[in-house]
Parts: structure tokens; sequence; C-alpha cells
């Protein structure tokens, strides 16, 4: 093969992919919702300047978890430009993370925070933040191919689907690769599914607000979540 045919490195790919997430617009009503949304800023955000663009991946280039989340919260990951960082939904991501050993740290407040993560990468089904937090099923398709994009990059072993809209991105793209033939199963707080190429898929329930202060997900609910996925990786299959 010819250096120019040959596939580029993890870290090199993995940029590249990051750099055309960032710079898309394929979808007109959310790119203007969060150009909106850095213009017109939360008051206790005033001073900052938001990202305000489609929220690339996040994590590690050899990761072999890959964390699928729904979309940016407006005034979180559209402010900050890094996934779950700066809400309180990535309060709780990055704890569990950290207690698990897939985070450096269990706080994410900005890009300039010094966080890093370990065998671990997080994307999203729609990589700009939606209106009412409700991506159309349109927007979602127009991200497919960063999912493809993400999965031909790393070394996936084990998706760990955020929410019944993760979990139906996962299982929609294992169709469409032959990985999964059968009807959509049911989604539920720690379900776990074996793909046909011996990938796992397991979810867990989003920890947005609704989720966490109603006591729907607990602290413990989501560490062993993550228990999970630590034996699923060991695994031999």
């Amino acid at each position: 093969m010819g250096l120019g045919r040959q596939k580029p490195l993890p870290q090199v790919a993995w940029e590249r992919l990051n750099r055309q997430i960032a710079s898309c617009r394929a979808c007109p009503r959310l790119r203007e919702h969060c150009e909106t949304v850095a213009r017109e800023k939360r008051r206790m955000f005033a001073d900052e300047e938001y990202w305000g663009r489609p929220v690339p991946n996040f994590g590690d280039p050899q990761a072999r978890l890959l964390i699928v989340g729904l979309a940016p919260a407006a005034h979180g990951a559209n402010r900050t430009g890094r996934m779950f960082t700066g809400d309180r939904s990535g309060d709780w991501l990055y704890r569990a993370l950290h207690k698990a050993g897939f985070a450096s740290q269990s706080e994410a407040t900005s890009l300039d925070d010094g966080l890093t993560l370990r065998d671990c990468a997080i994307t999203a089904t729609c990589h700009c933040a939606p209106p009412q937090n409700k991506p159309t099923r349109e927007e979602i398709e127009n991200c497919r191919d960063f999912m493809t994009q993400s999965v031909e990059v790393l070394p996936v072993k084990v998706f760990l689907a955020l929410g019944s809209i993760g979990w139906r991105a996962v299982i929609d793209y294992a169709k469409s690769v032959g990985w999964w033939t059968q009807k959509l199963p049911k989604f539920g707080h720690g379900e776990t599914l074996q793909l046909e190429n011996g990938l796992w898929l397991v979810g867990s329930f989003h920890p947005s607000q609704q989720n966490t202060f109603t006591g729907k997900l607990t602290e413990p609910m989501f560490d062993a979540v993550f228990r999970q996925v630590h034996d699923l990786l060991e695994s031999p299959v």
C-alpha cells in the first residue's frame, strides 16, 4: 500500500473528524438556534464567549468505550465547546467516569480545565443544541455519518447509550452495518445487548436533571452501569 493510502493514525483521524463536526452546517434550524443562544447568553454567563457551533466528540482516540448522549445543552456544551461540560448532567457523568477510572478528574468546567479521558470517548446523536432539547428525526439522521466515522476511528467494544434516543441511534447504526437484524430491543437502565459482531450495547438513564432530581437515576444506579461496562470491556468475547 502506498504512503498516500495508509490509514491515518488514530489521533490524526480523530482530530480530522472533530474538525468536520465543528464546521458542519447541515441543519439550518439548529445552527440558528445555537448562534442565537451564543449571542443572547444566560445572565450568569454574560461575560463568557459561547462556543455556539456543533460540539465535537471528546475523549481518547483509542477508546474501547463509546458513550452516546443526546445533544449538547444550550448553556452547557454549546457554551463550553465540550461534551457534557458546564452543566449538571456533566457533573453526574464525570463524577461517575472518574470513580470508574475513565476520567482524570471528576469536574468538567471548560476546555482548559485539564480533564482527559482514558479508554473512553463521548459522542452524541445530535452535535448541535436543539430547541427544547428535542432534535428532529431528520436532524439526527444528518448526524448519523459522524457516528459511523466515530466507530470507524475507534476500536469500540462497548457502546453506552444515555437515554432511549442514544439507544436507538446505536441500534440504527448496527442495523446499517449488519450488526443487528432483529426488531428494536426495548431500552432500559442496565439493559445489555450483544451485537452480532461481538460488540456490546449497554443502556442507562440519561443523567438529566429530570432524572436525577426525581430519583429515577441515582448515583449507585449510575455507578452500577459503569461496573457493567468494565466487566464487558474485560470479557474475552
